[in-house]
């Protein structure tokens, strides 16, 4: 459909006159595309908020991609991660030969795209802005909370290893400065032995929803232990009266004193986790290898209920479960048997609510594996494992940009499920 005749051209072909109508036409692509049905990148950016990140970004940077709008070249960045496209020059490609997916991201039709140099120097730019990327990803956890995707009560922390894209040195030329790429080593979820250089990310998932909700990176070498308190401590304080976490899952590696006592005491909370003995020949003093008190005989008390704050033992001879050659006197004249009682602040580590070995302390633990099925979904469909920058900041970065669009991509559907059954 036409607006009006632009021109006229005359040809002569073989003595006749030919005479071609160019045309104006009545919509442009930009009207055009409004027709088309809303697809999915157009609505996951509808849910962020990126004017904290790109606000007088251009303004400030002088090495940073002058004519082009920033926030068009971070949609860019997202959708890369949400389109999984592995390399920033398949974007770039994909920018150029794809209209509607430019004009997705915002750039207009007819004009330049940014190039691969661009982009990276804008990432350089957003290492120095972690902080914002980090209050995205933070207004995303409160929305979806808000709406009913994340509960936040149960929250899973575990560690993954990243390959670095600098170039592997050998032990002896790394350097130790928290700011370089190390060498890592553990074991999988088959119990194989995993050496790495590069880094490690540490996750804090909500296991109702999987999603992340806390994050950090750090060289491979870097203790998982000594990172739960951060990710816990980061949750308290972005999400203080929002999420209110009571049990934290982890496995085996974060089996330490600290990391019980001050969920405990700190955060009101109840640390799940497998005890880990390390090697020790035998079980600490006057308790079993599971933390359950031993009596005078040596046998193991049996657990007879959590009672007004305190977790209560009896005698096991008295219960049925030994058969002691004392009986019940050399411990106790009470035809009750003897009880022991033991509470949480006693020792975090030993004495668990839900009490180690009961169904609800397993059903708990095995939530987990939610995760591993989070780093899953991170690597294999929104481009975490498909790392090209250099460096911890960058680094973490790239880490942000797959955890955000995971968010945002979940707010999402969710809320085009909603709205269809509402409709």
């Amino acid at each position: 459909m036409c607006r009006s005749f632009k021109y006229h051209q005359k040809t002569k072909h073989r003595g006749v006159i030919l005479i071609y109508i160019r045309q104006q036409c009545l919509f442009s692509f930009e009207e055009l595309i409004k027709f088309q049905p809303e697809t999915k990148l157009s609505m996951v950016f509808k849910t962020l908020d990126l004017s904290k990140v790109v606000g007088g970004l251009q303004k400030k940077s002088k090495s940073g991609p002058k004519g082009y709008d920033p926030e068009n070249i971070l949609r860019a960045l997202l959708a890369k991660r949400l389109e999984n496209i592995k390399y920033t020059k398949t974007l770039v490609e994909r920018l150029k030969s794809d209209p509607v997916f430019r004009y997705t991201c915002g750039f207009p039709v007819a004009s330049r795209i940014p190039s691969e140099a661009t982009f990276s120097r804008f990432t350089k730019i957003l290492s120095d802005k972690l902080g914002s990327l980090e209050a995205i990803l933070e207004e995303l956890v409160v929305r979806a909370k808000e709406l009913g995707i994340i509960d936040g009560e149960h929250i899973a922390i575990d560690t993954s290893k990243l390959d670095s894209y600098d170039a592997s040195v050998p032990r002896s030329r790394v350097i130790h400065d928290g700011e370089h790429p190390d060498w890592g080593s553990k074991k999988d979820t088959h119990g194989n032995q995993v050496r790495w250089f590069g880094w490690k990310i540490h996750l804090a998932v909500d296991t109702k929803s999987e999603l992340p909700v806390a994050v950090n990176v750090t060289p491979a070498s870097v203790n998982d232990g000594t990172m739960a308190v951060p990710l816990v401590e980061d949750i308290k304080q972005r999400y203080s009266g929002i999420i209110n976490p009571k049990f934290y899952m982890m496995d085996m590696g974060y089996d330490f004193d600290h990391i019980y006592r001050t969920i405990h005491d700190r955060y009101n909370a109840q640390a799940i986790i497998p005890l880990n003995h390390r090697g020790a020949y035998a079980s600490p003093e006057g308790l079993g290898w599971d933390g359950t008190p031993l009596c005078s005989m040596g046998y193991q008390m049996t657990y007879w209920g959590y009672d007004n704050g305190s977790f209560k033992f009896r005698c096991p001879h008295m219960t049925g479960k030994v058969n002691c050659p004392m009986g019940t006197n050399w411990c106790s004249s009470s035809n009750y048997g003897a009880v022991v009682k033991k509470k949480i602040s006693d020792n975090p580590r030993y004495f668990t609510y839900p009490r180690r070995g009961t169904a609800e302390w397993q059903e708990l633990y095995n939530e987990r594996t939610s995760v591993e099925r989070t780093f899953a979904r991170l690597k294999e469909n929104l481009g975490l494992n498909n790392i090209t920058v250099r460096g911890i900041r960058k680094t973490k970065v790239h880490v942000l940009l797959s955890c955000i669009a995971f968010v945002a991509g979940t707010i999402t559907v969710n809320t085009s499920k909603e709205s269809e059954r509402a409709a």
